[in-house]
C-alpha cells in the first residue's frame, strides 16, 4: 500500500517541481546615508546650475536678438506703422535678459534631465533603467517639440486672429513684458501637453491601469482635451483647439505606444486573471 501510495503521488510531486522555476536573486541596491544623498544633491543642483549658466553666458551678447527672435510671430503679424512697446523704464533691458536666461533654460534642459537622472539612478533596479532611460530621452524631445508646436504653428495663428479682431482706430501695440510672459505660458503649456504618452505609458507600465481602460476613456479625454486647452490658453477658440486636438491625438500615441512596450498589460487584469 505503500508502494502504490508513493506512486500515486509521484506525478504529482514531479508536476509541482515542473511548476516551480527558479525566481532571480533579488538585485541588492547600495544604502547611503542621507547626508551622502543631501551631498549628492547638492553636487547634481550646481552641475545643472552651472551647466545653464554657461549657456546664459554664451548667449547673453545675442539677447536683442534671441528676443527678435521670439517676437518674430507676433510682429510678422502687427498692421503697418503698428510696433512692440516698452511701457517700463527698465523693459528695454530687462524683457531681453529674462529672454536669454529662458532659452539658456531651455537649451540646456537635456544636461538639467540628465543630472536629475544621474541623482534617481543608483536608487533603481537595472530593469527600472531600461525603461527609465527611452521615458526620459523621449519626453525631452517631446518638450521640445511642444515647443516648436507652439512657435511656428499656434503663434502665427493666433496673433493673426488677434490682430484682424481689433476694433477699429484701435492700433495693436504689446508691451514688451507683456508679451514675454504670455509666449513663456504657452511655451510651457504645449511643452507639458505632448508629454501626454510618456504619462499614459507609465501609467500602463506602472500597473495602475491597462490600455483597454485607457482606450474606454476616450469620450472623456476628448473632452477633457477641450478644458485643458480652455485653461491653459487665452480664450479664443484657435489656440484652445491647437492644444486640444493634439493633446487628444497624442493620447491615441500613448496607447499605441502602451501596448507595444507593455503587451502583456494590455488587457485589464481582472480579466486577464479569470481567463484559462
Amino acid at each position: 500500500m505503500l508502494t502504490i501510495r508513493a506512486i500515486r503521488q509521484q506525478p504529482k510531486i514531479n508536476r509541482h517541481m515542473a511548476n516551480s522555476v527558479p525566481e532571480e536573486p533579488e538585485e541588492a541596491l547600495e544604502e547611503e546615508t542621507l547626508v551622502s544623498h543631501l551631498v549628492e544633491l547638492r553636487s547634481r543642483l550646481l552641475k545643472a546650475s552651472a551647466s545653464i549658466l554657461i549657456v546664459f553666458l554664451a548667449l547673453m551678447p545675442f539677447s536683442q536678438e534671441i528676443f527678435t527672435a521670439v517676437a518674430q510671430p507676433l510682429m510678422q503679424q502687427l498692421p503697418d506703422q503698428s510696433t512692440m512697446i516698452a511701457t517700463q523704464v527698465a523693459a528695454p533691458f530687462l524683457t531681453p535678459f529674462k529672454t536669454t536666461l529662458f532659452v539658456a533654460l531651455f537649451v540646456a534642459m537635456p544636461m538639467v534631465i540628465y543630472q536629475i537622472w544621474a541623482f534617481v539612478a543608483p536608487g533603481l533596479y537595472r530593469k527600472e533603467k531600461r525603461f527609465a532611460v527611452p521615458l526620459v530621452t523621449s519626453s525631452v524631445l517631446l518638450f521640445y517639440l511642444g515647443a516648436a508646436f507652439a512657435y511656428f504653428v499656434v503663434f502665427p495663428l493666433m496673433f493673426g486672429f488677434f490682430t484682424a479682431v481689433a476694433p477699429e482706430g484701435v492700433s495693436v501695440m504689446t508691451d514688451i513684458s507683456s508679451y514675454l510672459d504670455f509666449v513663456l505660458v504657452i511655451f510651457f503649456a504645449f511643452g507639458i501637453a505632448f508629454e501626454v504618452p510618456i504619462a499614459t505609458v507609465m501609467l500602463v507600465g506602472s500597473g495602475l491601469v491597462s490600455a483597454k481602460a485607457l482606450a474606454a476613456k476616450r469620450p472623456y479625454v476628448f473632452l477633457g482635451s477641450f478644458v485643458v486647452g480652455m485653461l491653459l490658453t487665452p480664450p479664443d477658440f484657435i489656440s484652445q483647439t491647437l492644444l486640444a486636438i493634439p493633446v487628444y491625438l497624442l493620447y491615441e500615441a500613448g496607447i499605441l505606444m502602451s501596448k507595444i512596450v507593455f503587451p502583456g498589460k494590455a488587457e485589464d487584469p481582472a480579466v486577464s486573471n479569470d481567463s484559462p
